[in-house]
């Protein structure tokens, strides 16, 4: 039995201060992320949806509304697809701007193999799998999509990929409303496959 779980990063978000927002709530896609929501919603109109799973943060909300609405399901909230954890959360960290000039933040710096400013890697790719399989047996033998984050989704490529999970942020290859899918054959993993119906992204835009 063939399943497919589509994990979808969310779209641009309105963030004229430049921050890392993080887990803060509010913010909210701009109009170019709710264009890019709705992009990808076309491209998934031929999709076999039965579940549609988001981060309960507002930005992944309103990605996965527009794909939800064309495919008259309920949006399943859940808590494990949000954003990772992050000391730096409500800062600018801009290479050479912000937080990462303050010598007080450097000890924070100290470890990017756990990493040591923010959730353990390890941690982020576990509840990303689980939540992954969740979606899987809910739409066993169809279509499920899951709107999390850059680092979340990140990760568990990584993780699924056999690689290791400490990286350069600067090439992560998880552009703004990209699709990162999964293939499962029975409860086994047999492919992975990567998409950017909107478009690429800057990788390291702050914010993005």
């Amino acid at each position: 039995m063939r399943t497919v779980v589509h994990v979808l990063r969310h779209g641009e978000v309105y963030n004229p201060g430049g921050i890392l927002y993080g887990r803060i709530s509010g913010f909210r896609l701009s109009e170019n992320g709710r264009d890019q929501a709705d992009i990808v919603a076309k491209s998934l109109a031929d999709a076999d949806l039965t579940a549609v799973l988001a981060s309960p943060l507002q930005r992944a909300q309103e990605t996965a509304a527009p794909v939800a609405a064309q495919h008259g399901l309920e949006i399943v909230t859940d808590d494990r697809l949000i954003e990772a954890g992050n000391s730096f959360e409500g800062q600018r960290v801009s290479v050479g701007d912000g937080a990462l000039r303050n010598p007080r933040h450097w000890w924070l710096l100290r470890d990017p193999f756990t990493p040591s400013w923010g959730e353990p890697y390890q941690e982020i790719a576990q509840r990303m799998l689980a939540v992954v399989h969740r979606a899987r047996e809910l739409a066993a033998g169809h279509e499920a999509l899951c709107v999390s984050h850059q680092l979340p989704i990140w990760t568990l490529r990584r993780y699924v990929s056999g690689q290791h999970l400490w990286h350069d942020p600067r090439r992560r290859q998880c552009a703004l409303a990209s699709l990162t899918s999964l293939v499962f054959d029975d409860g086994e993993l047999v492919q992975l496959r990567y998409t950017e119906p909107a478009g690429r992204s800057d990788p390291a835009q702050t914010g993005a």
